[in-house]
């Protein structure tokens, strides 16, 4: 740009509309051309019923009626080309609008992609998947390890077990027979006062009662013990 473009102002670019704003103007310019297309409908109509009136009583009149109705029909179809020309701009700009927001989404997804990756390495995550399955190969070995029940005492004679219980069960069978009679601690205690003298043809018949007594006091000490 010279110098006295620069002082005095020179052709300044035209801003390029985007997408968005180039649609809005096509649909503002539809709307004003139909709004001129009814317009036009409505004059042709009015001219058509001068032209019907005055068709008998005044030629001329009903001739310049006919002729602007040719112009307003001229202008109406220009008007449905233009419509047509607008709608299938429109109908491009929108599409290329949709494309432009597909293409962007699709680049925007392909950077983020791009961007996780890229602390990635191929051969670095194909080691790593094979650490995870060897580990998961340990791991499902000690689970099995564990479960297995522990080989304790299989060298344990089967006789000398069946005898040990035996006799757990016979020391059962004793303790509940025990059980039946009273136990030692229950036992009255023996008088300590002296005992009254009985005459001697009594006490060899009590002392032989004491006797049986002492004989069954002991066997049930003997059970207690």
């Amino acid at each position: 740009m010279s110098f006295l473009a620069k002082v005095f102002g020179g052709k300044k670019e035209d801003k390029v509309p985007t997408t968005g704003e180039a649609i809005q103007k096509l649909r503002e310019t539809e709307e004003m051309l139909i709004k001129k297309q009814e317009f036009l409908e409505k004059k042709i109509e009015q001219e058509i019923a001068t032209a019907r009136k005055n068709g008998q009583k005044n030629k001329r009149a009903a001739l310049q009626a006919l002729k602007r109705k040719k112009r307003y029909e001229k202008q109406l179809q220009q008007i449905d080309g233009t419509l047509s020309t607008i709608e299938m701009q429109r109908e491009a700009l929108e599409g290329a609008n949709t494309n432009t927001a597909v293409l962007t989404t699709m680049k925007n997804a392909a950077d983020a992609l791009k961007a996780a990756h890229k602390h990635m390495d191929v051969d670095q995550v194909h080691d790593m998947m094979d650490d995870i399955a060897e580990q998961q190969d340990v791991a499902r070995e000690i689970s099995d390890a564990i479960s297995n029940p522990v080989a304790f005492g299989h060298d344990i004679d089967d006789e000398e077990l069946e005898k040990e219980l035996e006799e757990l069960e016979q020391e059962e069978l004793d303790r509940e027979l025990l059980d039946i009679g009273p136990t030692a601690d229950e036992l009255p205690e023996p008088p300590k006062t002296d005992m009254p003298k009985v005459p001697a043809s009594t006490s060899k018949a009590k002392s032989k009662k004491e006797e049986e007594d002492e004989d069954i006091l002991r066997e049930m000490q003997s059970w207690a013990s």
